[in-house]
């Protein structure tokens, strides 16, 4: 059994991953973080990045596990484009990076495998989907459309409008997607059409 301060840790232990910051709050310090990562109680994902080993971990999609654990790492971090395109089923691409978006002023953090995206407005579309047990904060279908036409190929957020739009993944909002196109300033109207009529 670890050394005291180990039990301060409890609540972290059940989060996707923890920052030394937030262990620090808890009066567990990095050098004692680092003890219990060279002895196996936690594990080191990253410069200053930990999480409980498997046993203590709530259950999440063995699939989705790094990019979750990499999400929750992130300070205001929210899954988005093709991360999100692949979690909602509207891509048929492999993710090789994890997608993050922040806000346009945050420092960007190093994490491995992680595709940071800085951006003004990370409100609009915000919002929590379940993954197991846990719960992670990504952009709702409709705003990753959007920021697909926004910020990756046209050919990959096409697709996307139109798997979505087929409501094989549940019934479209069209309200919601033109409002978004228009706060957004990226107009995909022309599309919409041509997948609707």
């Amino acid at each position: 059994m670890p050394a005291k301060g180990y039990k301060r840790l409890k609540s972290l232990l059940k989060k996707p991953s923890f920052t030394t910051a937030e262990a620090s709050k808890k009066g567990v310090s990095s050098s004692l973080l680092s003890y219990y990562a060279e002895k196996g109680y936690i594990e080191k994902i990253s410069r200053g990045v930990y999480r409980g080993n498997e046993s203590e971990r709530t259950e999440v999609p063995f699939e989705w596990e790094d990019l979750i654990s990499t999400a929750a790492s992130i300070p205001n971090g929210k899954i988005c484009l093709i991360s999100a395109l692949a979690l909602y089923e509207l891509t048929d691409e492999m993710p090789r990076q994890f997608w993050i978006a922040i806000p346009h002023k945050q420092y960007a953090p190093k994490r491995p495998k992680a595709k940071i995206v800085r951006m003004r407005d990370v409100k609009t579309g915000s919002t929590k989907i379940q993954l197991g047990n846990t719960h992670v904060r990504i952009f709702d279908k409709e705003r990753t459309i959007i920021d697909s036409f926004r910020f990756i190929s046209q050919e990959t957020a096409i697709k996307a409008l139109k798997e979505y739009l087929s409501g094989r993944h549940g019934k479209p909002d069209l309200v919601k997607l033109r409002k978004y196109s228009r706060k957004l300033k990226t107009p995909i109207e022309k599309y919409v059409e041509a997948f609707t009529t």
